[in-house]
């Protein structure tokens, strides 16, 4: 069997073909079956990790809210903790599932987890921190306390 190789330019990575006419030897049929979409999917399957999910910080007059990308969780997943003005927001969860044939077994099993810190700031009422999950988001309800909500503007007259 033949393999033709085109040479990398620049550092650039390195494909291959392989000549057909004859039958792949096991190597080559493992080689291509890594180098396929099949191969990768196959494998990616077992990569069930978490990255940081994104977040996104708005503020009104009022409030800060805390929201968060984390879909397909459910509101037992998460642990929310605050600690000398520490918000913690964190998740576990691990998977398992075996499927049983008569001529097979298979079994897979995944783990994520995450866990951000916000430091908050004095303004923040933090006996009265809420949370809420709604379809993949969830929302951290942050209240001001009375004294750093904005006042309206108001006329001083001059005695």
């Amino acid at each position: 069997m033949t393999t033709l190789a085109t040479m990398p330019k620049n550092g650039t990575d390195v494909s291959t073909k392989r000549n057909r006419t004859s039958l792949p030897s096991l190597s080559s049929w493992v080689d291509d079956l890594f180098e396929t979409g099949l191969g990768t999917g196959f494998l990616s399957n077992f990569n069930t990790g978490m990255t940081l999910p994104a977040v996104n910080i708005k503020e009104n007059k009022d409030e800060y809210f805390l929201e968060i990308a984390v879909p397909g969780m459910k509101k037992s997943d998460f642990n929310i903790d605050v600690d000398n003005k520490i918000l913690s927001i964190s998740s576990e969860k691990q998977e398992q599932h075996e499927e049983k044939e008569e001529n097979y077994t298979r079994r897979e099993f995944g783990y994520s987890s995450f866990k951000r810190t916000f430091t908050l700031p004095d303004t923040v009422e933090s006996d009265n921190i809420k949370a809420q999950y709604k379809e993949g988001i969830l929302t951290v309800h942050l209240p001001k306390r009375e004294e750093a909500k904005e006042k309206p503007a108001k006329r001083i007259s001059v005695s």
